[in-house]
């Protein structure tokens, strides 16, 4: 089971920002905690130091699911802006979405072809009567790349090799930043109330929510006995 994980900051100010950097951690941590592989596969830094515009997050595990609904809505933080001094607003708040993952070509030995080439440029008479140099190319994308570092051709089919999968990997990362430009529309959908989560003061402690309502029912239950009496 995996899942993908946008925590944005979305339209709001610097302050916003601090406490996607503060969800980060403890998204991980407690990620991590339950056994969860949790990666950072996009993150956006803010205006400010140490802080994080937009993250997503890649989970994967057999609670990713159950994990991610837990935090999936609006969290938010209770205190004192850390950059505007005598800022009275004191509640801040970040959006919590799922993306979809864009899709991955899995790379295959057989997907990549070699090829022996001469050298160019300078390296006297071995460069010009020996064909060192290997280009590894990806068939189904069709990236390539060149290696004429060493003498050895071995080596250099080594070398093109790790450099065409380093192409590869950043390719990758565009296509995330790509999936994350598609949805950056959930900037705009940021709403405030009804947190999921909420975070107070400087430690970013959380604040437990009780959602078992019996303290409704018991004041629902005093006013219904009350009646009865009167």
């Amino acid at each position: 089971m995996e899942t993908v994980i946008q925590i944005t900051a979305g339209n709001g100010p610097a302050e916003c920002t601090k406490v996607v950097a503060q969800v980060l951690k403890t998204f991980l941590e407690e990620a991590r905690s339950e056994a969860l592989e949790a990666t950072v596969i996009y993150k956006e830094d803010g205006a400010e130091n140490g802080t994080v515009a937009s993250v997503c997050v890649e989970l994967k595990g057999d609670t990713a699911r159950q994990f991610a609904d837990r935090w999936i809505g609006t969290v938010q933080w209770i205190g004192k802006s850390n950059y505007r001094k005598h800022h009275k607003r004191k509640n801040w708040y970040i959006g919590i979405f799922e993306i979809e993952k864009p899709a991955e070509t899995a790379i295959d030995e057989k997907d990549i072809s070699y090829q022996a080439c001469r050298s160019s440029g300078a390296g006297g008479q071995h460069v010009n009567k020996v064909s060192s140099a290997v280009r590894a190319t990806h068939l189904p994308t069709g990236i390539s790349v060149q290696a004429m570092d060493s003498r050895s051709q071995h080596r250099n089919k080594e070398l093109a090799r790790t450099r065409l999968l380093s192409r590869l990997e950043e390719e990758k990362r565009k296509q995330y930043r790509k999936q994350y430009e598609a949805q950056r529309y959930n900037s705009f959908r940021v709403e405030r109330g009804s947190p999921v989560r909420v975070f107070t003061g400087s430690d970013f402690k959380e604040r437990r929510t009780d959602k078992s309502f019996k303290k409704q029912r018991q004041q629902l239950k005093n006013k219904w006995k009350n009646d009865i009496d009167s």
